[in-house]
């Protein structure tokens, strides 16, 4: 019995910027029943909860394949895209606060989220890996305590990059690591994440942070400004699979328009939402490539995708 304890204790919620969480395809899952499952980032953050932060872009509810009815949302904060989804598996709490959210998100009202949440992460049939959260607990937060959230996410962020840098100068053993001055939470994570990822270029950890902290000082007016709603026409059918790729080019346009804080849309972004209304990442990596050649679109940076003025 005291083993099964010590398999089933609550771990410790990690405080992260969507960049990192949403880009990391590694995972790890004990043998036994009770273990937890963790989604490993590129810094080495080996994750079971989180504590994330952002203004709410979209909640739904839907129709799973079972039958069963789940919400599904998106968190935006400055680096990216959470994506959340609360079901029948959650607490009624969680499921009340979720339905009294719905209104206020359909009716149009900005609203900052912070949440505790699970993380999660699931495979497509071509091999890509997504992440996404399962919320235990929320509530709506006000702009302070959206900007103090911000600062402590991006002081996380700049230690995960310390300890990563760290670790590149030592040998991958745990010894080694701990003698460099490594962190033993953070030892085996970055030792899978080097296995796993290799070389990572952490420029744009660095960028998000910037910007993270500008919002913070109430430099960028988007960390309040609700996106503008996404009507959408769902993908045509095969009797009008003759028009699918201009509806495709309206679809990536108004997605961009939606969700360009100013610094342009990251393709994951960008396939993920085009995923949600039938397009396949095929589909939209190829449009995406068509427009920028016929110069619709242009990339500011690299996988980040702008409409040319």
């Amino acid at each position: 019995m005291m083993a099964q304890s010590r398999q089933i204790q609550r771990q410790p919620a990690w405080i992260m910027l969507a960049s990192e969480f949403g880009e990391s395809t590694l995972n790890e899952k004990g043998s036994g029943e009770f273990d937890p499952t963790y989604v490993i980032t590129k810094l080495g953050a080996k994750v079971n909860r989180v504590v994330v932060s952002g203004l709410v872009e979209r909640l739904e509810l839907r129709e799973t394949s079972n039958g069963s009815q789940m919400y599904q949302g998106q968190l935006r904060d400055p680096s990216g895209l959470y994506y959340f989804s609360v079901g029948e598996y959650a607490s009624e709490s969680m499921r009340e606060f979720t339905i009294k959210l719905l209104d206020k998100v359909d009716s149009g009202e900005p609203i900052l989220l912070s949440m505790t949440a699970k993380a999660r992460w699931y495979q497509t049939d071509e091999g890509a890996v997504y992440t996404s959260l399962r919320p235990e607990e929320a509530a709506i937060v006000s702009r302070d305590r959206y900007a103090s959230w911000l600062v402590r996410a991006c002081a996380a962020t700049l230690e995960r990059l310390d300890q990563h840098q760290k670790s590149l100068n030592c040998e991958p053993t745990k010894e080694a690591m701990l003698s460099a001055g490594i962190r033993p939470e953070m030892v085996d994570g970055l030792m899978s994440a080097q296995t796993h990822y290799g070389q990572i270029d952490t420029e744009g950890y660095r960028l998000n942070v910037m910007q993270a902290l500008d919002i913070a000082e109430g430099k960028i007016a988007a960390a309040t400004t609700a996106p503008p709603a996404l009507k959408l026409s769902e993908p045509s059918s095969d009797e009008d699979s003759g028009d699918a790729d201009e509806d495709l080019q309206g679809v990536i346009l108004e997605c961009i328009k939606a969700m360009d804080n100013g610094e342009g849309v990251d393709f994951e972004s960008l396939v993920r939402n085009l995923a949600a209304r039938g397009f396949t990442r095929e589909q939209s990596e190829a449009e995406l490539d068509s427009m920028s050649d016929d110069g619709l679109l242009h990339e500011p940076r690299f996988g980040w995708f702008k409409i040319v003025a």
